[in-house]
C-alpha cells in the first residue's frame, strides 16, 4: 500500500506497474498551490513509496546514481535489491502481525458479545457502596458553593425584615433561608386576603367583595404555576404576597407546619437580561413576596384546626372573619456573583456530532446525592470504554451552577450553544433532584421518550428493592422543574428523569416542586444508598440506549396518541383539527412500522439511511413549540399542566389571557356578550396554534416517508 511521505514535499501517485503494492491511502487534501514550488522535472524514488517531486526535501538522500556502468549489471542489482527488500518487508509484516495478534490475545479485553451483556456489565459497576464513598468525599469538602456565597452577611433576612446575622439564639434555624429571590424590596401595610391557590375563580370571588389595591394576598402553592399567579396578583393591584404550602397538599410524612421554604421569581437565565430592575434593587416583580410556614398562615387566616386525628381540613379563612392588618417588609440585597458550570464529554465514534446531555446541579443543599450519582455514572461508563466499548453518540455530562436562583447556568449555556444544540442534541437525561424521598418512584418524560422510560422503569421494578410490594410504572409528561426546563421548553429536546419522592404526588399539587426546602442529607434520607443506586442504574440504562441504539428509541406514534388524548373533549374542536390529529396518528404508525423497523434490522441497516431517519425523529418535538405562553407555562405543547383531564396547556388559559381579573365584575356581568366573544376569540387563537403544530408534525413525518420511499429497491 502506498504510504504518504511529507505532504508538503510530495504529491503521491500510485504505481501502475503492478507488484505487491496495489492500493493507495489518501494523504488528505493537497497543499495550497500558492505555497508550492514548481514541479521539478526529475523523478526520484522515495523510501516511503513512489512520489512526484514537488520540492526538494533536505532530509532526503537520493539513491538514483548517474555513475557509468553496465545496464545489465544495474538491472541485475535492482532485481536482487527488489527481491531482498520484498523478503525483508514480508518478514517484518509477519513479525508485526504475530506481535499484534499475540498482544491482543493477552492484553485486549473481550468485548461484550451483545447489548444485553454490555448493560449487565455496566450495571454491575454501579453499587450503593461506591455512591456512598463518593458522597462522603463530597461531604468532606468545605461549604463553598455558589448559594452559600450568595447568602453571606446582610444578604438574608427573616420574614419580619431582621437580617439573619442579627437573629436571636432561639430563632428557628431553618427559617433563616426563607426568601423569594428577586422579590421587590420595601414595606407595605395592608389587610391579609385569602385567595387560596390564586386561580382566576379565586381572584374573581375576592374582587367581587373587596378592594384589593395594596392588600397582602395569602396564597397556596400548587395547581398552577407560581409566576402565573403572581402576574394575576400584580394586575389586580396587590402590594404583597405571602406564599405557603397547605399541609393537606404535602406528603403526610413531611411535617410542613413549621417549615418555610425558598422560591425564585426568575423565569430562567441571567436576571440582568430577563428584565431585572437595578433601580428597584434587583427585582423581577413589583410585588413584595415572602414564603411563610403553614403555622404562620393558619394564624394570619384565623383558620380552625385541621383535624389532627381525622381527615385533613385545608387551611382557609372562615366566612365573616375580621381580616388582620399587617406590615410586610422585604429587605433583599442585590449583588453580582459568579456561577460555574462543569461540562465534560465521552466522545462517540459513528456519530460524534450527536449529543446525549446528562444534567445535574451542584448546589450545596439540593444535591440529594446528585453529584455522587453523576460521578458514579461517569466512572461506570468510562470503565466500559477501557474494556473496548465505544459509544455511537457523544455523551455530554453537565453539572450546572445557579440552579436555585433560576436555572441560570443551564439556561445561559443552552442559549449560548443553541444553534449547535438544535441540530445536534438528541436527548436530555435529568438528575435534578433524584432522591427527595423513599416512598414512590416517579418518572417524567416527553411523549417521545414515554415508551423507553416506561420500559426501563418496568424492568427495574421486576427487581424492586422492597422485594415484592412494588408500585406499577408511574410515567407522566408533566412540566419538569429544574435545569431541564430550557432544553425541553426552548429547544424541544426530548427529556426524561427518574426520581424517588416521599409519596406519589397528586397531579393537582405537582407545582409544589417550585418550593425549595433545605433537603435532608443523603446519609439520613437513604443510609444504605440503595435508592441512589436504583436511580443511577435507571439513568445508566437510559444513557446506554440513547447513545448506543442505531435508531433512536423515539416513538412518533406516542406523540400522535398523546395529541389525540389531549383533544378528547371534542365539543369545542373543529373538524380540521380532529382530521389533522387523526392523519398524524395514521402516518406516525406507518412511519414507525415501515421505516423505523427495517432500519433496526442489521441486514438492512445503512449508516446514511439511519442518520437521516434519526434526524426526522429528533426534530419531531420541535413542531410543537409555540411563540408565547402565559408565565410559567411551557412553550412546548407536549408537556402537560396538572389536572385530572389531559389537555393542551394553552387551552386552560385563553380566558385568563384576554379577561384579566382587573376588569370590574359589574362590567363583566353587563357585557356577557362581549365576554363570550373574547373567550371564543382566545380559544380559537389557541386552537389555531395547536392545529399549526399538528400539521407541522404531520408534514415532517410525511417527509420522512417520502425520503425513504423505495429505499430498499434502490
Amino acid at each position: 500500500m502506498c504510504v504518504p511521505g511529507k505532504i508538503m514535499a510530495y504529491r503521491k501517485v500510485c504505481d501502475a506497474q503492478g507488484g505487491p503494492l496495489v492500493g493507495c491511502s489518501d494523504p488528505g487534501p493537497d497543499p495550497d498551490p500558492e505555497l508550492m514550488e514548481p514541479i521539478q522535472p526529475s523523478v526520484s524514488v522515495s523510501p516511503h513509496g513512489r512520489f512526484e517531486r514537488l520540492q526538494e526535501d533536505p532530509n532526503y538522500i537520493s539513491h538514483f546514481t548517474r555513475a557509468p556502468g553496465h545496464k545489465g549489471q544495474r538491472r541485475l542489482h535492482c532485481f536482487l535489491v527488489k527481491y531482498f527488500l520484498a523478503g525483508v518487508a514480508l518478514f517484518v509484516l509477519g513479525a508485526l502481525i504475530g506481535w499484534f495478534t499475540h498482544t491482543s490475545t493477552i492484553k485486549s479485553p473481550v468485548l461484550p458479545p451483545d447489548s444485553s451483556d454490555l448493560l449487565e456489565e455496566l450495571l454491575k459497576g454501579i453499587t450503593a457502596d461506591k455512591i456512598d464513598a463518593l458522597q462522603k468525599s463530597f461531604s468532606s469538602l468545605s461549604d463553598d458553593s455558589e448559594e452559600s456565597r450568595a447568602r453571606s452577611s446582610h444578604e438574608c433576612f427573616m420574614p419580619n425584615g431582621t437580617p439573619c446575622d442579627q437573629r436571636g439564639p432561639n430563632d428557628l434555624p431553618k427559617q433563616q433561608f426563607s426568601y423569594a429571590a428577586y422579590s421587590a424590596m420595601g414595606s407595605v401595610q395592608g389587610e391579609v386576603v385569602d385567595i387560596q391557590y390564586g386561580s382566576v375563580d379565586d381572584l374573581r370571588r375576592a374582587k367581587e367583595t373587596l378592594n384589593l389595591t395594596n392588600q397582602i394576598a395569602v396564597v397556596k402553592l400548587g395547581k398552577i404555576p407560581l409566576l402565573y399567579k403572581l402576574s394575576l396578583l400584580s394586575e389586580l393591584g396587590f402590594g404583597g404576597v405571602l406564599l405557603y404550602i397547605d399541609p393537606c397538599d404535602g406528603p403526610p410524612s413531611r411535617h410542613t407546619w413549621r417549615q418555610a421554604f425558598r422560591v425564585t421569581l426568575n423565569p430562567g437565565g441571567n436576571p440582568a437580561i430577563a428584565g431585572l430592575s437595578k433601580e428597584a434593587g434587583g427585582s423581577l416583580t413589583s410585588l413584595l413576596v415572602q414564603p411563610i410556614s403553614a403555622l404562620l398562615a393558619k394564624t394570619l387566616l384565623s383558620s380552625p384546626s385541621t383535624g389532627q386525628e381525622g381527615s385533613c381540613i385545608p387551611l382557609a379563612m372562615p366566612p365573616n372573619t375580621e381580616r388582620k392588618k399587617i406590615t410586610l417588609t422585604i429587605g433583599n440585597q442585590f449583588s453580582y456573583k459568579k456561577i460555574y458550570n462543569v461540562v465534560g464529554y465521552l466522545k462517540g465514534k459513528r456519530n460524534p456530532d450527536r449529543y446525549v446531555l446528562v444534567g445535574s446541579r451542584h448546589d450545596s443543599d439540593h444535591g440529594g446525592g446528585t453529584s455522587a450519582i453523576m460521578n458514579q455514572l461517569i466512572a461506570a461508563l468510562t470503565e466500559q470504554t477501557k474494556r473496548g466499548w465505544v459509544p455511537d453518540r457523544t455523551t455530554v455530562f453537565c453539572s450546572w451552577g445557579g440552579s436555585a436562583l433560576g436555572n441560570i447556568g443551564s439556561y445561559e449555556w443552552g442559549k449560548d450553544n443553541s444553534v449547535v444544540l438544535q441540530s445536534s442534541a438528541v436527548a436530555y437525561v435529568s438528575l435534578n433532584s433524584p432522591v427527595r424521598g423513599t416512598e414512590a418512584l416517579r418518572a417524567t418524560a416527553s411523549p417521545t421518550l414515554l415508551q423507553l422510560t416506561s420500559d426501563i422503569q418496568r424492568r427495574q421494578l421486576l427487581s424492586c428493592i422492597r422485594g415484592g410490594n412494588c408500585p406499577g410504572p408511574n410515567v407522566s409528561s408533566l412540566q419538569l422543574p429544574g435545569d431541564v426546563s430550557f432544553f425541553a421548553n426552548q429547544l424541544a429536546v426530548p427529556t426524561m428523569e427518574f426520581a424517588f419522592e416521599q409519596t406519589r404526588a397528586e397531579e393537582t399539587t405537582s407545582f409544589l416542586s417550585e418550593a425549595q426546602f433545605s433537603s435532608e442529607s443523603p446519609e439520613n434520607l437513604d443510609p444504605l444508598f440503595k435508592f441512589h443506586e436504583t436511580i443511577a442504574k435507571l439513568t445508566a440504562e437510559a444513557i446506554l440506549r440513547l447513545v448506543n441504539d442505531p435508531v433512536l428509541p423515539f416513538y412518533p406514534l406516542d406523540i400522535a396518541l398523546d395529541v389525540q388524548n389531549k383533544l378528547k373533549d371534542k365539543s369545542a374542536l373543529s373538524l380540521p383539527l380532529l382530521s389533522s390529529a387523526s392523519a398524524l396518528r395514521d402516518h406516525a404508525a406507518f412511519f414507525q412500522s415501515e421505516t423505523m423497523r427495517p432500519a433496526n434490522d442489521p441486514k438492512e441497516r445503512d449508516p446514511s439511511h439511519v442518520r437521516m431517519l434519526n434526524d426526522v425523529l429528533r426534530d419531531l418535538e420541535k413542531s410543537f413549540i409555540i411563540p408565547q405562553t402565559p408565565p410559567g407555562v411551557y412553550r412546548n405543547l407536549l408537556y402537560s399542566l396538572p389536572g385530572k383531564t389531559p389537555q393542551f396547556s394553552i387551552l386552560k388559559f385563553p380566558q385568563e389571557a384576554v379577561l384579566p381579573c382587573n376588569i370590574p365584575s359589574k362590567a363583566i356581568k353587563h357585557n356577557s356578550a362581549n365576554k363570550e366573544v373574547l373567550f371564543h376569540s382566545a380559544t380559537n387563537q389557541s386552537l389555531s396554534l395547536i392545529l399549526r403544530a399538528i400539521q407541522s408534525a404531520e408534514r415532517l413525518v410525511c417527509f420522512g416517508l417520502d425520503l425513504f420511499e423505495n429505499y430498499s429497491s434502490e
